[in-house]
């Protein structure tokens, strides 16, 4: 089963996109200005880099039309869900690890939105294991949010 029906299926999950260049001054803003001209809109950023080349990891608006624009310009790209989960405050970062931990759900990364759904910050979490994840963060009290949730 493809992405796009899996998004249909359950709501809207959360696709990040992992985008590979390389590493040099303006590439970035290269990358922005080619998802804003297409009406895509990046709502979480992250990037490492390393001596010659980056991984641009992002979210955006519109995963669908996220991946029209990567696969129409060449770019070299891969996508996975992330889980997203709101904070109602600083200290629920360390409530979110403890849940996570209890559950011995390894955690790979995380970074904050750009944007504020709810007026509220949210993580993106890349897990190892997206369902048991949900299933604790809810159980603790925190809202998990769908790609319906965080898109404007």
């Amino acid at each position: 089963m493809d992405i796009k029906t899996k998004e249909g299926m359950d709501g809207g999950r959360v696709i990040q996109f992992s985008v590979f260049m390389e590493n040099k001054v303006g590439r970035l803003l290269e990358v922005v200005r080619l998802m804003e001209d297409n009406g895509v809109h990046i709502l979480a950023l992250s990037i490492i880099d390393t001596a010659d080349s980056a991984i641009d990891r992002f979210i955006t608006s519109d995963p669908d039309l996220a991946r029209e624009v990567l696969l129409r310009h060449g770019m070299a790209f891969s996508e996975t869900q992330v889980v997203v989960v709101e904070m109602a405050g600083s200290t629920d970062l360390r409530t979110v690890l403890t849940a996570l931990l209890q559950a011995e759900c390894n955690l790979h990364f995380l970074y904050s939105l750009l944007s504020q759904p709810a007026g509220r910050a949210c993580l993106a979490l890349h897990v190892e294991d997206n369902e048991l994840a949900t299933s604790v963060l809810r159980s603790s009290g925190f809202k998990v949010l769908r790609q319906n949730d965080i898109s404007r």
